[in-house]
């Protein structure tokens, strides 16, 4: 596995291999993760059963790229694996693809978001990076898209649907579960927060995540509903303009180890995102039971059955915000069926363990294409 950063340095895509990596493991994978030296970190660990390796970056952005190839190629000289599995498509899937000029190994390519500020949007705006695209293209031997959105860009660039795999984000569903009213207040105790009902968004506090529009419409919930509470949880560059534009009932958490216990504390989960790939927090907020808004953006139409499962909304939009969520608070009886319904389709389709198993395939199947 090769990764830019890896856990305890928190991203979706970092989140999402440290749950998956485990499961792999016991399904008799051996996997060895390459990832970037952090800050603090130890270059050499062992965590649930995965060797993590913190290589070296040295310099500038560009020479940091070129230490991360070098040493992952170093690496990899030795270890020989049967299949490399990048994520994401930049220094990833370029080290990959270079492993397999060099050592014939077949390689997967992940990619980890779509739209405006996806991975390939954003490759073709470096230096090169059409060519990098088109090279990329021609030679990963199996893309993985966890969204249809990145699958039509994939199509548009020639990747045929045999060299395309769709395999989503997987989350834990016994980790993330629905609790009854009694726990919930038990842990709205635990963690300090009135017994009241409680929005949450959980994630980084990013520009592209737009918490601001939540933030600036609770105003006008608390309006309706004088003792709600809007949960942040959460860190990131946006953080410090959030506070500042915090009103009665936001509270802000800060970082925290584990989000599980704020959303089975929640009553509703609202992602207002610009762009997403397969949201893992969207994720963890329907396995947990909790009436999701989100914005009908990257695979968030893969998650939520329009008025079944959840409701979608369009991006930048505060005022359909607004509305969707005094709407869903309104009724009781209305909210507890969407989180029934969200708990009950990523069970079936978008558990830890059936990602895990497609994965498993999907190597047999590269390295049963490599030999024949």
């Amino acid at each position: 596995m090769l990764i830019q950063d890896y856990y305890p340095v928190i991203g979706g895509a970092e989140r999402q291999l440290a749950t998956l990596a485990p499961r792999l493991v016991e399904l008799g994978i051996s996997v060895t993760v390459y990832t970037r030296q952090a800050p603090g970190l130890p270059p050499t660990e062992t965590l649930s059963g995965v060797p993590v390796h913190r290589l070296p970056v040295p310099g500038s952005r560009a020479t940091r790229s070129l230490s991360f190839t070098v040493n992952v190629l170093n690496r990899l000289k030795t270890l020989r694996p049967d299949v490399i599995h990048a994520h994401n498509l930049f220094s990833p899937s370029t080290t990959a693809v270079l492993a397999k000029k060099l050592f014939d190994i077949p390689i997967i390519a992940k990619v980890v978001r779509g739209g405006h500020l996806g991975d390939l949007h954003q490759l073709r705006e470096r230096a090169l990076g059409r060519y990098r695209v088109n090279w990329l293209c021609r030679n990963v031997d199996r893309f993985v898209t966890i969204s249809a959105e990145i699958g039509e860009e994939l199509a548009k660039l020639g990747v045929t649907n045999e060299r395309r795999a769709f395999i989503p984000n997987g989350v834990d569903c016994e980790r993330f579960c629905p609790v009854t009213i009694e726990v919930k207040a038990g842990l709205r105790k635990k963690l300090k927060l009135p017994d009241a009902l409680t929005v949450v968004y959980t994630g980084r506090l990013a520009s592209e995540k737009r918490i601001e529009d939540i933030v600036s419409i609770w105003p006008s919930v608390r309006d309706k509903y004088p003792g709600a509470s809007l949960l942040v949880v959460g860190t990131g560059e946006q953080a410090a303009v959030l506070r500042k534009m915090g009103t009665p009932g936001v509270i802000f958490t800060g970082p925290v180890d584990d989000v599980a216990p704020y959303l089975k504390a929640a009553d509703i989960f609202v992602l207002p995102s610009v762009t997403e790939g397969l949201s893992n927090a969207l994720l963890e907020a329907m396995a947990s039971g909790l009436a999701c808004i989100a914005t009908d953006v990257g695979g968030a139409r893969e998650l939520i059955t329009p008025g079944e499962s959840g409701i979608l909304i369009p991006p930048k939009n505060p005022s359909v915000l607004l509305e969707q969520l005094l709407k869903v608070l309104a009724k009781t009886e209305d909210r507890v069926p969407l989180g029934q319904k969200a708990r009950a389709h990523v069970t079936e389709y978008f558990s830890l363990d059936f990602v895990a198993r497609s994965i498993d395939r999907l190597y047999h199947d590269v390295l049963g294409r490599k030999l024949t």
